[in-house]
C-alpha cells in the first residue's frame, strides 16, 4: 500500500509531464511523432503565430514552433515541424499566404520533386508572400483615393473659377438663358400637343391613305405577277428577230442594192426620174396650150399651135 507522500508524488510528476506535453502540443511540437523540423525566412511575418497550421495542398502536416529575429538582421525567422513520411525536394516554397479576412496568416508548403535533395531536419526553405484580399483591395482603394481627391481638387477649382466668372451680370445672364430655354420646352411642347391632335383628327384620312396604298400594293403585285405570267420569252425573240431583219434592210442599203439604195447611192436613178418628170411637166404644158391636140372637140378645126418650152 502506497502512501500518501507517494500518490502525491505520483501526482504531482503526472502533473507536470500533462503540463509539458500541453504546452508542446500548443507550441506544435510533438513528442511521439518523428517529425522534420524546418525553417524559413520572412521580411515581415505580421499575422502569423505560433501553433498556426502548416499546409500542402490545404492538408494541415505540421505547425509553426517558433517565430523570432534572425541572428543579426531585421529578417523574421520561423520554424515549424511537418510530418517526417512527407518526401520534398529541399528546394520546396514555404509561402506565407492570408487563411481568412480577418488577416490571419498560415504557411503553405509548395512541394517540389527534384529526386535529387530530398527534404530533411533542418533545411532552410525558399521563402515567399502571397499577396492577400486584404493587401489587394487595398492596392486597388490607394490609387482610386488618390483619383478621387485629385477630383475634388479640380471640381473644388471649377466652382471657385465659375463664382468669380459669375459675376451679378453674369448670373443675370444665365437665368435669362434658363428662362429662354423654359420657353422653348413650353413651345416645343405646345407643338407637340398640335401634331398629336392634329394626327388624332386626321387619322381617318390617314387610315384611308394607308388601305388605299395597301390597294395600289396589291395591283401592284397583281401586275407583276400578270407580267411574270406572260410568254416574254416569245415576244423578246420576235423582236430580236424583227430587229436582224431591220439591220439586214440597213446594210442592203448602205450597199447600194435594191431600188432604195440604188434611189440613195446611184445618179443614174436619180437622173432618170428627173428627165421623166421634166418630160411630164413639158406634158401638161402642151396639154395646157393645145388641149384640142389631145382632145378633139372642134367641129370646123383650127390651126394647132406649136407649143414653145416654158423657160421660166
Amino acid at each position: 500500500m502506497l502512501s500518501k507522500e507517494i500518490k502525491s508524488l505520483i501526482l504531482v510528476l503526472v502533473g507536470v509531464l500533462l503540463f509539458i506535453f500541453g504546452f508542446n502540443f500548443l507550441k506544435g511540437t510533438s513528442l511521439f511523432d518523428n517529425e522534420l523540423k524546418l525553417h524559413t525566412i520572412y521580411e515581415n511575418a505580421e499575422g502569423l503565430q505560433s501553433g498556426t497550421p502548416v499546409t500542402v495542398n490545404g492538408l494541415n502536416v505540421g505547425k509553426v514552433n517558433q517565430i523570432d529575429f534572425l541572428n543579426g538582421s531585421t529578417s523574421i525567422l520561423v520554424s515549424f515541424r511537418i510530418r517526417g513520411d512527407l518526401k520534398f525536394s529541399k528546394n520546396s516554397v514555404a509561402q506565407l499566404y492570408e487563411a481568412g479576412f480577418i488577416g490571419g496568416k498560415s504557411i503553405a508548403i509548395i512541394p517540389k520533386y527534384d529526386n535529387t535533395l530530398i527534404l530533411k531536419s533542418g533545411d532552410t526553405l525558399t521563402s515567399s508572400v502571397k499577396s492577400g484580399l486584404t493587401k489587394t483591395i487595398s492596392d486597388r482603394i490607394v490609387p482610386l483615393e488618390e483619383k478621387i481627391e485629385s477630383i475634388l481638387i479640380q471640381v473644388d477649382t471649377l466652382f471657385l473659377s465659375l463664382n468669380s466668372v459669375l459675376n451679378q451680370k453674369g448670373q443675370r445672364n444665365l437665368i435669362s438663358i434658363f428662362d429662354d430655354l423654359s420657353q422653348t420646352m413650353n413651345s416645343i411642347n405646345s407643338l407637340t400637343y398640335s401634331v398629336d391632335k392634329t394626327i388624332s383628327n386626321q387619322s381617318e384620312s390617314i387610315n384611308k391613305s394607308i388601305e388605299n396604298f395597301n390597294s395600289i400594293s396589291k395591283n401592284f403585285k397583281s401586275i407583276s405577277d400578270s407580267l411574270s405570267n406572260a410568254n416574254l420569252k416569245n415576244v423578246i425573240d420576235e423582236f430580236n428577230i424583227l430587229s436582224i431583219n431591220l439591220n439586214s434592210v440597213i446594210n442592203k442599203v448602205k450597199e447600194g442594192k435594191g431600188n432604195l439604195g440604188k434611189l440613195i447611192y446611184e445618179d443614174s436613178l436619180y437622173e432618170n426620174l428627173e428627165s421623166s418628170s421634166k418630160e411630164l411637166q413639158e406634158l401638161l404644158n402642151d396639154l395646157k396650150v393645145n388641149p384640142k391636140r389631145y382632145v378633139h372637140f372642134s367641129l370646123f378645126g383650127k390651126k394647132e399651135k406649136n407649143f414653145k418650152e416654158n423657160k421660166d
